[in-house]
């Protein structure tokens, strides 16, 4: 395994760099160097992750403000095809994390496709984020690379990082989530989603599967993928709705991972005192 080191990107070469990174990942034009140089300049952050002197990784995060709250909009966080699996993902967001409470923040947020479970898996097992907000065709159509064929919905992950939650590694226990959905395979052992009748939570903690493999899926099988939008889109915005947000994702030898979910108003977030 190649020797990582993780850096923090400011100059125009290295500007140049992460858009040629951009378009090996996602296919599609990249950011323009002026608009990234001027975003590091003003508050925002990107974190180069390098073999050599070849770049690998990035995250790339700009200045927000809402809600009378400033944060890091960490927009983008990408991994070089035959770098992916190895841990950098994790490492880059370590950095930006150390990076941004040296520079003020306490909150960044960034978002992501609610069936992308391997990302779901990062961003709130391993890094602690929680979610409760589900936008519908965030970026509208995309016609090209990986988004390409399905409306593209996104889950924003709060990582507020100087709360208990992240400080302390927080997670719920003795939580008896319950799975009310079941999977079938109908068709080129893809997993399809059964709902429940009706689904109206109100218990400690609900599990929901996801496909492990959805990029797979949209090109074995375009309209189980879209199903799977559209089901999962009533779902979660069922659970956001009943004042539950995402915790953690239960990983199993199954084709499909599960969700787990818990009322926000347990998760200890605001900043810990020191």
């Amino acid at each position: 395994m190649p020797q990582i080191n993780i850096r923090v990107l400011k100059t125009t070469e290295d500007m140049l760099l992460v858009q040629q990174l951009e378009e090996t990942i996602w296919g599609m034009d990249a950011i323009p160097i002026h608009q990234t140089l001027t975003a590091v300049k003003n508050g925002g952050i990107i974190i180069g992750a390098f073999d050599g002197e070849k770049l690998v990784g990035f995250s790339y995060g700009f200045p927000g403000f809402k809600n009378k709250e400033t944060y890091l909009c960490s927009h983008m966080l990408g991994i070089h095809p035959d770098y992916q699996i190895q841990g950098i993902g994790k490492r880059l967001k370590d950095e930006q994390l150390l990076v941004a409470k040296d520079m003020g923040y306490n909150l960044i947020i960034w978002t992501f496709d609610p069936l992308e479970s391997r990302n779901a898996y990062l961003n709130v097992t391993k890094l602690y984020g929680i979610v409760d907000t589900y936008i519908e065709n965030c970026y509208g159509e995309m016609t090209g690379g990986i988004n390409a064929g399905l409306p593209t919905d996104r889950l924003q992950v709060e990582w507020r990082i100087t709360s208990e939650r992240v400080q302390e590694k927080w997670m719920p226990k003795h939580i008896i989530y319950e799975n009310l959905f079941q999977i079938e395979y109908p068709k080129e052992d893809l997993p399809v989603l059964v709902e429940p009748e009706l689904f109206a939570p109100s218990g400690q903690g609900y599990e929901v599967p996801i496909p492990k493999q959805f990029q797979a899926m949209k090109t074995a099988s375009p309209e189980i993928a879209l199903n799977w939008r559209l089901q999962i889109r009533k779902v979660i915005q069922t659970l956001f709705s009943s004042g539950y947000a995402l915790v953690s994702v239960r990983n199993t030898d199954e084709p499909v991972s599960y969700y787990q979910f818990v009322q926000k108003s347990m998760i200890p977030l605001q900043t810990k005192e020191k």
